[in-house]
This record gives structure tokens, sequence and C-alpha cells, in this order.
């Protein structure tokens, strides 16, 4: 069970999406692991069964990096652990969410997880205990949305420059016409973006006409139409990216034809055969 709604409120110029999500109920059991694709943005989630978070490194290593966590911006998919049931509340953020809400910059997160008591301190965990005592998922929404705007009082706002940058971006990949309009050096640019979003400029696009594919994939049009509206160059440009980004071939992706499609089942042996390790802990920023 998932579901999904806006914020409300001066909330919805820092979040894109609140959810919940439950698959205490309905398991079948068949995978252990799955590929978490990249979005270009940023997650805070609050896990409310007992199993902490538990991702894979490129080795198969795993780390239990906690019950309530950030996700980073990230340019490729991770791995993580499935085979235990879960239920979590979280909040999709906006590209540049991060400053105002968190207090931090975007890139201090990128390509990784950290705990959301670095950052906030014992009131993670106070949140935590809060919604474990609600009595359903909407109420359990309700109370997450409004413990990200009681930030506010701290909120700085996104910056201009930036927020102009992540509009063209919509239309268009090509970034040095994107900073010729802004009016600064494109070093400069580059680094008001990383800090606000957590990729680069050239990253952040990548993630996101990957994103116009995986929109289209459920469809039955060839991947090579897919790819050209999309903006790929040629068919080999799209195959290499598709399968840096997802971590398979897109004729594999449309074979596994996942319920969401950033979420892509694999099959691993049992998570017993990994080893385990604690992940680093200590406090992030000021």
């Amino acid at each position: 069970m998932v579901i999904r709604r806006e914020p409300r409120g001066p909330l919805r110029l820092f979040v894109q999406m609140l959810w919940y999500s439950d698959d205490t109920a309905d398991r079948d059991g068949r995978f252990e692991r799955e590929r978490v694709l990249p979005t270009g943005s940023m997650h805070v989630v609050v896990r409310l069964t007992d199993p902490p978070l538990r991702v894979f490194d490129g080795a198969g290593i795993a780390t239990d990096v906690g019950r309530a966590v950030i996700g980073g911006a990230r340019s490729t998919f991770y791995e993580r652990d499935i085979s235990r049931p879960s239920r979590s509340v979280g909040a999709l953020l906006c590209p540049g969410g991060a400053l105002p809400l968190l207090g931090i910059p975007a890139e201090a997160f990128a390509e990784r997880h950290t705990a959301l008591e670095d950052v906030w301190g014992s009131a993670a965990l106070e949140l935590r205990d809060r919604l474990l005592e609600v009595g359903s998922p909407h109420a359990a929404l309700d109370l997450f949305e409004s413990a990200l705007a009681a930030r506010f009082p701290r909120v700085r706002g996104v910056n201009p420059v930036v927020a102009h940058a992540l509009a063209r971006f919509e239309t268009t990949f090509d970034v040095g016409a994107v900073v010729d309009e802004t009016g600064y050096s494109h070093r400069h640019f580059i680094t008001m973006f990383h800090e606000a979003v957590g990729l680069t400029p050239k990253r952040y696009c990548r993630v996101r006409r990957f994103q116009r594919v995986l929109s289209r994939a459920a469809s039955t049009r060839p991947w090579s139409e897919i790819a050209l509206d999309a903006g790929y160059s040629d068919q080999a440009h799209f195959t290499r990216e598709f399968r840096e980004l997802a971590g398979v071939s897109p004729s594999r992706f449309r074979l596994l034809s996942p319920a969401h499609a950033h979420h892509v089942p694999i099959d691993t042996p049992s998570s017993n055969s990994f080893k385990t390790v604690p992940a680093r802990r200590g406090k992030i920023g000021p």
C-alpha cells in the first residue's frame, strides 16, 4: 500500500510529495533486494517498523543506516534490502529544498544516506516516537507534514538563480545556454547549483533525461523512439546511460516490469550471506 499526496500551503515550495508506504500485509517473498533508481531529488524518511534501512555497496557489504534517514540526491542507483516488511512515511524534497528545510547545503548529502538524527538531533527520535503513536496513515502524513513545516523559522528560500535553472532544465539540457542566461561564470554557477541541489548541472540533467524515459517505459513504443523523444543522441548513448543509471539494460527493465519504475527487484543470494557493518555517525553542520 502506498499513499501519496501533495503538501499544503507554503511547504509546496520545498516539498514535491508526501508519501506513506506499508508492505507488511502483502509480501510474496520472491525478492530480497532491489535497485532504487535516481530521481535527482532528496528524500526524508522515517521507518515505523523495527528493522532499519539496509543498503549495499558495490562489494555487497550491507550497512544499516537507521530508521530516520535523509536520502541524498543521486546520479545512479543504489541497492537496498527488501527482505523484511516495512512501514514508512516520507517526503520527496524539491531540488533546492535541502538548505531551507535542513539548514545544510544539498551537496553534503549527495550520493549517500545520512541519519536524520545527525542533522535534527533528538528531534528526529522524538518525531519517530510520535509517529508510532498515531492511529492511521493519513494521521501519520499530517504529523510528518507538520514537523517539516515547523522548520520554517529558519527558512532562507531557494537561490533565485538555481530556481531559474531548475525551471529551464525541464525544457532544455543545454547547461551552457542556461549558464549564459544567468550572467554568472560557469564555475560560479556550478558551485551554487551543486550546493543547492546536490548534483552538478550536468549530472542533474542526465538524471532528468533518464526520468523522461522512465515515465514512458510502460508504453509499447520502441525504445529507440522513447530515447529520441527524451533527448538522447543515439541508441548506443541511450543504452549505455540507461544501464549505468538503472543497473540493467532497457530490455531487461521492460521484462522485469517493476510495479514502481524507480524500484527494480533483483535476484540475490540470501541476505544472511552478506556482511553487515554499522553506519558512520556524526553531527552534520553547525
